[in-house]
């Protein structure tokens, strides 16, 4: 039984340089998790950020519970994240003294908990974007060649 992904923030990969990567829990209100278990969320221009010693996740967006009433959550509210406190001192460090960033990169269910993937990153520039959509082309045209190549065999 593998861990039923929710939703994958695509744009992350794209945009910066994923170093280290983290397993934090989310704190959820009852509707929230419904939603998630539909499959109704997204994590573009989503970020994490340690404040007072706890990581909480900016920006995410669940949508409202369409069985929801009045007890509905509010889809861009600021989530905590549950970490380790060695964790957390740790990321604060890393994020404080390089110029790092945390990215949340996929939200995901595993064993029945919402779990998110945390991305220490680095902002890429726009000439690294440029080279990486190159080189992918370049690599894509190749994989085409040696294919055609086998064919005509």
């Amino acid at each position: 039984m593998g861990d039923k992904i929710i939703t994958v923030n695509r744009q992350a990969r794209h945009d910066y340089d994923i170093i280290e990567t983290y397993e934090a829990g989310i704190a959820l209100r009852g509707t929230e998790v419904k939603s998630l278990r539909a499959g109704r969320a997204n994590l573009k221009d989503s970020y994490a950020k340690v404040v007072n010693g706890e990581v909480f996740m900016l920006g995410a967006h669940i949508n409202e519970y369409e069985q929801g009433n009045r007890y509905n959550h509010d889809p861009k509210r600021d989530r905590k994240l549950l970490m380790h406190k060695r964790e957390i001192v740790r990321l604060n460090s890393k994020i404080s003294e390089r110029g790092l960033t945390l990215v949340p990169l996929r939200m995901y269910f595993k064993r029945g908990k919402a779990k998110v993937a945390l991305g220490l990153a680095r902002g890429k520039r726009m000439p690294s974007k440029r080279e990486e959509l190159r080189r992918r082309v370049l690599d894509r045209e190749m994989e085409r060649a040696l294919k055609d190549q086998v064919r005509s065999r």
